[in-house]
């Protein structure tokens, strides 16, 4: 039976097998490093799958979901909250100034602040449509090509400066992706050491957003304490219905 056949319980089932296979891996990866699974949180990316699916997610103890589009994330978020399903929404894609006022309505968590344009957008639109601050993680650019999204290692104090100077925002760690072409391993071990120095500044930005479904279990390694698993988890793109 193909993916755009399955029905709504056997997709669940499949769903919940993929689950038990990353749950494994992470206390696998986890046992090596030396830490407790519980220090560990997975962000399922459910970008282009459907509301359903993050429903099915939600039933089997998955509340952290991550999304990379405004529009798909917050016709989602609508569809959760009216079907009394509470979940925390982490956007973790780059995001434009003039999106800041829709993401921080329902976000939980940004993970890719990268420029002090985008903090004071964040804070006011958070100032005008929430009630308590917007976590906020820094995207760090781990071999300084900022094209791609992510704060170079000269300027990450100052913005660390800029979340901090607003109270609309509470800074919560760093967020990397591993550049193309480089090693996960030397990737992961510099983050660890940029996060190291936001933790100077300021102790409680502790998380580490850093892992995806091919290198996840490196990230854990050098103390990602959040991974986003998207294809391992839900399948490939095409397998939507």
């Amino acid at each position: 039976m193909t993916g755009t056949e399955l029905t709504g319980e056997e997709r669940r089932s499949e769903l919940a097998a993929n689950l038990a296979e990353v749950r494994a891996r992470i206390d696998a990866a986890c046992a090596e490093a030396g830490r407790s699974p519980e220090t560990v949180k997975l962000i399922a990316v459910t970008k282009t799958f459907p509301a359903g699916d993050v429903m099915s997610l939600a039933g089997l103890g998955i509340t952290d979901i991550g999304e990379n589009r405004d529009q798909e994330a917050a016709a989602k978020a609508v569809a959760l909250r009216e079907a009394g399903i509470d979940v925390r929404w982490h956007y973790i894609g780059r995001l434009q100034r003039n999106k800041a006022k829709s993401v921080a309505a329902y976000a939980h968590m940004v993970h890719s602040v990268d420029r002090p344009a985008l903090v004071t957008a964040l804070a006011d639109a958070a100032s005008r449509v929430r009630e308590t601050p917007l976590g906020c993680l820094i995207q760090v650019s781990v071999d300084g090509d900022t094209s791609r999204g992510g704060v170079a290692e000269k300027d990450l104090p100052a913005l660390v400066d800029s979340v901090t100077s607003r109270s609309e925002l509470a800074l919560r760690g760093i967020m990397a992706v591993a550049p193309l072409g480089w090693a996960p391993e030397r990737a992961f071990e510099q983050v660890a050491a940029l996060s190291e120095k936001v933790r100077g500044a300021v102790p409680d930005a502790r998380e580490i957003s850093a892992g995806m479904s091919g290198d996840f279990t490196r990230a854990i390694g050098f103390g990602a304490t959040l991974v986003r698993i998207g294809s391992i988890l839900l399948g490939s793109r095409s397998h939507l219905r």
